[in-house]
Order: structure tokens, then sequence, then C-alpha cells
């Protein structure tokens, strides 16, 4: 559901307070509520970085059409953007390159090179240098490969083919272990992330299709398992 509508239908669901004004439609003036909704991808802001006043709203600024937290003592307003993640898939032959996690979230679970971008570098660079830290592997980048949206805690998977330079690579300081995988070695129950996954079996369908699309597409959170246990 988008972060829009979420954001209304909190709205709605709230008893007027006498610290809280909601109207059901937009209007010209900043509506102001002093409490965010509990949406797990909208972090709290208790200071202003601009002054350092805890005077910190949840509030529509004027001419915005969207809740985001205003410092009331000296009006800056804090934007808050998804995070980028980017990453390689590298390959050698008919093997791909994956790296087991030396770090939370995920210890000891498999995944392709991936990582945040900085300020100030470009998506491609952004994977090279990932690939470089995590894998310790020099690459000769390809195409994008997938664009894959994770709205419920605000990031971007933004992935590309890759060819490895040579076989020269090795564990990093945030990976455990590095290695080369045929399709039919692949640790599919041990992998990381839902990204990864999906951006492995996308490739190794393209392959055998003979063609690599740019895939675009969004991951949504999964539903909770009903407790049987309890249904019995």
């Amino acid at each position: 559901m988008p972060w829009a509508v979420r954001w209304k239908l909190w709205k709605v669901s709230q008893p007027p307070t006498k610290a809280t004004s909601f109207v059901s439609e937009p209007s010209h003036t900043a509506t102001t509520c002093h409490h965010p909704p509990m949406v797990s991808s909208t972090p709290t802001i208790r200071f202003c970085s601009a002054c350092g006043s805890d005077r910190i709203e949840w509030r529509t600024p004027e001419g915005d059409n969207l809740p985001r937290f205003v410092c009331a003592a000296c009006a800056t307003i804090h934007y808050q953007n998804p995070k980028v993640v980017v990453g390689c898939l590298p390959e050698w032959q008919d093997k791909v390159l994956l790296c087991k996690r030396a770090i939370e979230p995920r210890l000891g679970l498999w995944t392709l090179p991936a990582g945040f971008l900085e300020n100030g570098e470009t998506v491609m660079a952004g994977a090279i240098r990932e690939t470089l830290e995590e894998a310790d592997a020099r690459v000769v980048m390809g195409d994008l490969y997938t664009m894959i949206s994770l709205p419920q805690i605000s990031q971007v998977y933004v992935m590309f083919r890759a060819a490895l330079a040579d076989l020269d690579f090795g564990p990093g300081p945030e990976s455990l272990e590095v290695r080369l995988f045929r399709e039919d070695e692949i640790p599919w129950e041990e992998l990381a992330f839902r990204t990864i996954g999906r951006t492995l079996r996308n490739y190794f369908l393209d392959r055998k299709l003979g063609r690599f699309p740019t895939r675009v597409s969004v991951l949504e959170r999964r539903a909770p398992r009903p407790d049987l246990a309890a249904a019995a």
C-alpha cells in the first residue's frame, strides 16, 4: 500500500484531541500533529540538526502534501528519503560470486556484494566499491539488471550484472567467506535477503532464455503466517 494512502488511513482512524488537528481534505494551511504515524520506515527525529531545538513537530508544511518533521523553533523541514542499496551480480563462466556475511543483520547467510550508496557517488561506482570491499574482487561492470523497491523499509535495491576480471578474490572485513556457485549449488535456504533471492532467480531464468532485460519490481512485507497450533 502506498505510503501516502497508509498516512491517510492512519489519520482517519485517530480520535481528535486538543493537541492534534486532522482534516479529511487537503487545505491551504499547514496541518499539525505532534506524533508521527507508526510506520517503521519513518524514524523519529528528536532534535533539530540545524539549531538543536527539541521542538520537533510532525506536520504537513505549507505548500507540501505529505507530513514531515518540522522544527518549530527555526522552521527547518527535515526531509527523509529512501536509502539506495547498490551492488552487482559477479559472473565467471557458469558461476556467480556470493559472500557469506560476517556482520548483522543476517550474520552467516549468503548475499551478493552490495551496500548503501555513499553521498557523492554514482550507483555504478558504489556497486564497484561494495564488490571490492566485501569480496576483494575486481569486476567489469555490465548493464543495470534489477531495481527492487522495498517501500515498507524505504529502500531501493539497484543491482548490475558484472564479469569478474580475475579469480583473485577473498573475504573482506564484512564477509566470512567468498566463493563461486553454479546454479545447482546456490544455498537458497541460506540467502540473507529476499532481494538477493529474487535477483538470482531472475538471473538463472534469463540465462536460460538467453536475454537479460532490466527487471523492475516491488517486494512488499510478507503477511504473518497463521498460528496453526492455536487454531487446532
